[in-house]
């Protein structure tokens, strides 16, 4: 799933490229994508790209005219593209869910497509970011300067839930996910499994460092790349996500994983559990 660097990343290839363009047509591909109806789609097209800007894991392509506010969920992207097709994209099987053209001979734009069955890609019109519920619960944005240690203290005190599902938690902090959230608790050497609310002054300003040090590494990283290469950036800069069975460049002791539903997470135990395998009770059922 696309974060908030990789995130960060498309907007600033956006403002680059489309603002103070005109948008000549959107065209829905998967109709299901749209999740809102008023303003139509075909508001956009006319009015001028002013800003672009991210909310959390939320693209907003602002316009002179109405908003196009984009969440690209699981398996969702932004491709650029120069030279766009003249045809207009048939609807069928394939990963494209929406395309827009800007004005101008080039014919550029962007294609927002989406792969696998579980679909999950948003798109929304609106007239004001906040009208997009995801966008108005959002928690507080860790690139920001009024994200101080004292307001991410605040944010844990009193909270009875594992740490690594506080980051996750959009309506806590915007932007972080399940990847990032994992090397976050990796740098501050702690377990996906403790209480955010147990945790010591000492062991939550190292959690803080860590989630500002991991987030910003990565955007600098991302800094420059073309969409297409956002992805193979994020997974090299990984030490343990996606990394089951690896060695961790830190100890060397063996990357773990727990498996969940719908996700897994990934851990060294040297490094964050003093040593011990967390328990994986989906492997558990499966030994039995």
């Amino acid at each position: 799933m696309p974060e908030l660097p990789e995130v960060e990343a498309l907007t600033a290839i956006l403002a680059e490229r489309a603002a103070g363009r005109e948008i000549a047509r959107v065209l829905p591909v998967a109709v299901s994508v749209l999740k809102t109806y008023d303003p139509p789609l075909s508001a956009l097209e006319g009015h001028t790209v002013t800003a672009v800007a991210r909310h959390g894991k939320f693209l907003d392509l602002a316009t002179d005219g109405p908003h196009l506010v984009v969440h690209l969920a699981k398996a969702g992207w932004l491709r650029w593209r120069d030279g766009l097709p003249e045809a207009p994209p048939r609807p069928g099987k394939g990963p494209l869910a929406l395309r827009l053209l800007l004005a101008g001979p080039e014919r550029s734009g962007f294609d927002l497509t989406e792969a696998g069955t579980r679909k999950g890609l948003a798109v929304y019109v609106v007239r004001d970011p906040q009208e997009v519920p995801g966008i108005a619960r959002l928690g507080p944005d860790p690139l920001d300067d009024s994200f101080t240690l004292e307001a991410f203290a605040g944010l844990l005190r009193g909270v009875r839930h594992r740490i690594k599902g506080v980051l996750r938690d959009q309506s806590v902090i915007a932007g972080i996910g399940n990847a990032y959230s994992d090397e976050i608790l990796h740098a501050a050497r702690m377990s996906p499994y403790r209480l955010a609310s147990d945790l010591t002054e000492e062991e939550i300003a190292g959690v803080y460092e860590a989630l500002g040090a991991t987030l910003r590494s990565a955007v600098e990283r991302s800094r420059g790349l073309a969409a297409t290469d956002l992805k193979v950036e994020k997974r090299g800069g990984m030490r343990v996500h996606g990394r089951t069975g690896q060695p961790c460049p830190v100890c060397g002791d063996t990357v773990r994983e727990v498996s969940f539903r719908d996700s897994s997470l990934q851990y060294c135990p040297t490094c964050q559990t003093g040593g011990k395998p967390l328990a994986d009770r989906r492997l558990s059922r499966l030994l039995k």
